[in-house]
């Protein structure tokens, strides 16, 4: 189990490559210029992934982050469905608590093909 940790986040572009089936980790840490940045009470954190921009969001894998640990963990049943490609994409948002969202992270997400 591997686990990326990004420090500094300011729509940033970041390519992940993960095996289909395994567990991933990503440490999000919040920062407003060098300074971390607290989550106003009543914000959240989402993560979104699908093949394509333009699919239908009741195909994406949505799931919340912590705002507390601010750690995205997906299981390996969250991707176990999806077929290995390499043009899947996605974001991960900051929504405060008025409901305005923030894409601060994005990127392509490669699903690789199991050994076992």
């Amino acid at each position: 189990m591997f686990m990326y940790e990004i420090k500094k986040i300011s729509d940033k572009i970041v390519n992940i490559s993960l095996t289909r089936g395994d567990s991933f980790f990503l440490q999000v840490n919040l920062t407003k210029g060098d300074e971390p940045f607290t989550p106003e009470e009543g914000s959240s954190l989402r993560f979104a992934f699908k093949r394509k921009y333009t699919d239908p969001i009741d195909t994406a894998l949505v799931k919340s982050i912590p705002i507390s640990t601010q750690l995205l963990e997906l299981k390996p049943e969250d991707t176990k469905p999806y077929p290995m490609k390499k043009d899947y994409v996605y974001e991960i948002a900051y929504i405060d608590a008025a409901g305005h969202e923030d894409t601060f992270l994005k990127g392509t997400f490669t699903l690789t093909e199991e050994v076992v």
